[in-house]
């Protein structure tokens, strides 16, 4: 219980401003209108691509097996985000065009 609170004292700027960005991000994307959702879900698949990239990285540099398996474990998570957002995206965009007779 000393090494949390050691570590919550020492980390308390950065753990101050994850709090403060999980609360701005809920309060900022639950205000969105619909209309926006299709963009914004193609910003975060390029933002889910550049973690991609960083994941091969870094897995490619794991030293230990708890390294690579976090590590692998991100990566599989991030390309379901990409290729779950471009599905959804794709069919989206489906709904604007012009039917065929």
């Amino acid at each position: 219980m000393e090494n949390v609170l050691s570590f919550l004292t020492a980390n308390k700027d950065a753990i101050f401003i994850i709090v403060l960005s999980v609360f701005l991000g809920f309060e900022v994307i639950s205000n969105v209108p619909s209309v926006l959702h299709t963009p914004l879900m193609s910003g975060a698949n390029a933002i889910s691509g550049v973690i991609i990239i960083g994941g091969i990285i870094l897995v490619g540099h794991a030293t230990t097996t708890l390294e690579w398996v976090l590590g692998s474990i991100a990566l599989f998570m991030a390309t379901l985000n990409v290729a779950g957002g471009f599905v959804v995206t794709d069919r989206m965009l489906e709904m604007f065009k012009k039917k065929k007779k």
